[in-house]
């Protein structure tokens, strides 16, 4: 008459559990939406900022040059510094495949052949004199049973 604890529950954590999917997709969706208005946003400051850039005088548009060249190196830094890492870690990948990846594929590869001669060992020696047995005791309960049938 009474509805077990678990049986009361199940319902509970499955309409939990929706309304986290639920959730979790509406967060989802949101992401992208707002990454455009983020991004029209920024283009809508650009051609703003180019605007009073071009009606400034020249001393303003000077220093925004040379703002943007200082800014410019030290992207490039970044990226040199980047590109050395990246070159780094491509040695450090290509020495994992070759001294430690290789070895583990070798003991991998000798097991499995180790693996197939003991199993086909196995079943010349123990599974077919097995199933021959059955055969035998099977064909001579055969013959027992149509000799009883015939008395």
């Amino acid at each position: 008459m009474s509805e077990s604890p678990a049986k009361t529950t199940e319902p509970a954590v499955s309409e939990k559990s929706e309304q986290i999917n639920a959730q979790v997709e509406v967060t989802n969706e949101k992401k992208p939406i707002l990454a455009i208005v983020i991004a029209v946003l920024l283009l809508i400051g650009l051609i703003v900022g180019l605007f009073f850039l071009a009606r400034a005088d020249g001393q303003v548009v000077s220093q925004v040059r040379d703002i943007f060249i200082i800014l410019m190196a030290l992207m490039m830094v970044v990226i040199g510094v980047a590109l050395v890492v990246l070159i780094i870690q491509l040695a450090n990948l290509t020495n994992l495949l070759q001294h430690e990846i290789k070895p583990i594929l070798h003991s991998t590869t000798d097991t499995v052949n180790t693996l197939k001669g003991t199993v086909r060992f196995l079943s010349d020696n123990v599974s077919e004199p097995v199933i021959k047995l059955n055969e035998s005791l099977a064909s001579i309960r055969k013959l027992v049973d149509i000799f009883r049938l015939k008395r």
